[in-house]
């Protein structure tokens, strides 16, 4: 039986913004600590829940997430968020009690899929993010079969930037997943279907568990 997560962490994508999860973490039924996280080029200043002012690699973003892994928690990750959260599962384990990724690579290969490559526009529209988030790759899947937390896969079956076959793909990879599809949803599912997406989230988390 799995732990009931003391602490619920949001991860966005790359935007960085914080408040992505805002709208669906307020309704996720469930009575835990909610910690929003945003990544440093979005332009806010650091705090207790916020990264350093400079980014050099994903590792500092990942050393961001993992000091608030300190207590029963779940991982709750958009798109690049979701690479955070697979290394963070992968390096701190100890205290993580469920993962949910929606609408990301999990850091596996993807590009056989024929997702859109969402790269040279966003980078053309923001000169100002850092270069190295559209250079690094990652093949995490054979490091997949040693994330034990249950797992739940939200995509959108309208996402040109990740296809269903993503979520299918990780599903395959990861030993204790799910995948749910929401119809009409794309890329930022999330937002658009916040209740929707928390509704799954929150089944997901009491899945298992001894919440009443």
């Amino acid at each position: 039986m799995s732990a009931a997560p003391a602490r619920l962490i949001f991860l966005p994508g790359v935007g960085g913004d914080p408040a992505f999860w805002r709208a669906a973490s307020g309704a996720i039924t469930l009575p835990a600590e909610r910690t929003l996280l945003g990544w440093p080029w979005f332009g806010l200043a650091p705090g207790a829940d916020m990264p350093p002012n400079t980014a050099d690699c994903m590792q500092d973003l990942v050393d961001a997430v993992t000091p608030h892994m300190d207590r029963p928690c779940a991982l709750v990750a958009q798109s690049m968020g979701g690479v955070v959260a697979v290394l963070a599962a992968l390096q701190r384990p100890e205290y993580l009690t469920h993962l949910v990724l929606v609408a990301t690579s999990g850091g596996v290969p993807i590009d056989d899929l024929r997702p859109h490559d969402w790269r040279p526009d966003f980078m053309r529209s923001n000169p100002a993010f850092p270069a190295w988030m559209a250079r690094e790759r990652w093949n995490l899947a054979p490091q997949l079969a040693s994330v034990r937390a249950p797992t739940l896969l939200l995509w959108g079956d309208a996402d040109a930037i990740s296809p269903v076959a993503v979520g299918e793909r990780l599903q395959g990879l990861l030993p204790c997943a799910q995948l749910q599809v929401l119809p009409g949803g794309a890329h930022d599912l999330a937002q658009t279907h916040a209740e929707a997406v928390a509704g799954h989230i929150s089944h997901h988390l009491r899945a298992g568990t001894e919440i009443a």
